[in-house]
């Protein structure tokens, strides 16, 4: 088979995959961030974000890029994984265990399905932790679903750039599989940024701290389900406005009780 015929006609037909970003966690050891880009590369992804890296520029992240380079060059870096998800409409956290979150949960092969039809719509973030520990609960719960790869039970431990590879792999066939394929119109509602999804999370905490809503129960846990909640169904920009309206609305007859606001910023 003429892979780099193939290679090029599956670009053709997924622009998709120039959305999805790679963000790389806490990465320890600077040549697997060099490998991650090589896995990447041959998948034909372009695009690396890499949150506090240990160690970066170095040169054994070069040298592992094995002429990768051009992805380690236009990697952007970011200070917390916040600010790496600021701008995308869905995450997808890439974990081994599930560290009791309940999120929606997908295997590669469903997640580069879901992945590349949510990049017809914007840019899509695929989320790696650190090599020794994985991602955090806090980290995780920034995302909107979880996945898993079903290496085997008894010895599971896949190093952070074969975990590129096999969900950088999953996307390339589900890009190749729609040569030929009428694709289907998207979904014209964009999911809100991963920053707006995160000022209406505070907002929903300040207020529900106010009306005294958590009790004795943990605030923690509390926001952990209403975040999943909320992030399953994927709310657009128009109606986290709407929700945020909503808050400002109980603030505002908080501090007036018994006054009407005659105004329409929930609507």
């Amino acid at each position: 088979m003429d892979t780099s015929k193939q290679s090029a006609q599956g670009e053709q037909i997924a622009p998709e995959l120039a959305e999805i970003s790679l963000v790389l966690v806490e990465t320890s050891h600077p040549g697997n961030i060099g490998s991650s880009a090589r896995a990447a590369k041959t998948m034909g992804m372009r695009r690396l974000r890499l949150v506090a890296p240990k160690q970066f520029p170095h040169p054994d992240a070069t040298a592992l890029a094995s002429g990768a380079d051009d992805l380690l060059e236009q990697a952007s870096r970011h200070d917390s994984l916040d600010e790496a998800l600021a701008d995308c409409g869905v995450a997808y956290a890439c974990s081994a265990r599930r560290r009791g979150i309940r999120l929606a949960e997908l295997d590669p092969r469903q997640f580069a399905s879901h992945a590349l039809e949510q990049a017809r719509k914007g840019p899509v973030a695929v989320v790696f932790g650190n090599e020794r520990v994985g991602l955090s609960n806090e980290e995780i719960e920034r995302c909107q679903f979880l996945v898993r790869i079903p290496s085997n039970p008894q010895f599971g431990s896949l190093n952070l750039a074969a975990a590129v590879q096999v969900l950088t792999f999953e996307l390339r066939m589900a890009a190749l599989d729609q040569v030929g394929r009428l694709k289907t119109e998207p979904d014209p509602r964009l999911p809100a940024p991963l920053a707006e999804m995160e000022r209406m999370f505070e907002h929903l905490q300040q207020v529900l701290e106010r009306i005294r809503f958590f009790g004795s129960r943990s605030p923690v846990r509390m926001m952990a389900r209403l975040r999943r909640l909320l992030q399953r169904g994927l709310p657009d920009a128009h109606e986290v406005a709407i929700l945020r309206g909503i808050l400002s609305q109980i603030e505002y007859m908080l501090d007036h009780p018994g006054r009407d606001r005659k105004d329409d910023n929930a609507s």
